[in-house]
């Protein structure tokens, strides 16, 4: 088990990790992190980090999750017109595309999909936007703070009152998504209008739901609050191989330091 440490500008300790779990064959789970190379496109860009779990069969789900990640690192950089929420928005709404016409041109893959779940930090403003179940959480103080909700159908009967938020992680059919990318001629993708702003110290987790369906957020604090980036990619993942592993887990670590303005 290899972590990923990335090699970033200043301000910011990223580490990254994919484990194909214990009951799968292959790893459908896709993950990136960009930066520009250039200072000036670097100030205007920021960072972008994204992970996607794919679905659709043996070959269809990692192919879906492939192009989800390239496509929204391609588009972000290519289509960037100084809004950091738009040109998320723009990069999955392609990868949307990109994915419904692969799978049209390839009939074997018809089914293909993916959630995907991708964020930007630019300087100490956090922008975000999701679709499908894959997670964004924010650990601040010794507390956990869920960012994204989950497009599925357990999401919504907890929503809707018929579900406690504390059942639903166990829930049978917690797994059934409402959303993917590739999924449906339209896609709706979750974005907040307003950016978040970040603080030194803070941690930024994304992560499949591979590890979060095994593994508490309070036990995912605890990791991330008292450990490197790379610490918690390896301690997550073999938290969850301990308990079965019964799906891919993949999870990006951004640990915010003193110098994030850049």
């Amino acid at each position: 088990m290899s972590v990923d440490c990335m090699h970033v500008k200043p301000g910011v300790e990223v580490a990254s990790l994919s484990d194909i779990g214990c009951q799968r064959d292959n790893n459908e789970d896709s993950f990136l992190y960009w930066e520009p190379a250039g200072d000036a496109e670097f100030q205007r860009k920021g960072r972008l980090a994204v992970i996607a779990d794919g679905m659709g069969g043996h070959e269809g789900g990692q192919e879906a999750s492939r192009l989800a990640v390239e496509t929204i690192r391609e588009v972000y950089d290519q289509g960037f017109q100084d809004d950091p929420r738009a040109a998320l928005l723009q990069s999955l709404t392609a990868a949307h595309t990109r994915i419904l016409n692969y799978a049209e041109q390839h009939p074997a893959f018809q089914g293909m999909g993916t959630t995907c779940t991708a964020l930007v930090l630019r300087g100490r403003q956090l922008y975000f936007a999701h679709v499908g179940d894959s997670r964004l959480y924010l650990v601040r103080d010794a507390q956990i703070r869920r960012l994204t909700r989950d497009h599925s159908y357990v999401g919504r009967l907890v929503e809707s009152g018929l579900v406690r938020a504390e059942d639903a992680e166990k829930h049978p059919q917690r797994h059934i998504l409402t959303a993917a990318l590739g999924a449906g001629r339209e896609v709706a993708v979750d974005s907040p209008e307003q950016a978040i702003a970040v603080n030194d110290g803070d941690d930024l987790l994304l992560c499949t739901d591979g590890l979060w369906g095994v593994v508490t957020d309070e036990e995912m604090e605890t990791v991330v609050r008292n450990n490197t980036p790379a610490e918690c990619c390896a301690a997550l993942v073999k938290l969850a191989r301990q308990r079965g592993g019964p799906d891919n887990i993949t999870l990006q670590v951004l640990h915010v330091g003193p110098d994030s303005q850049g």
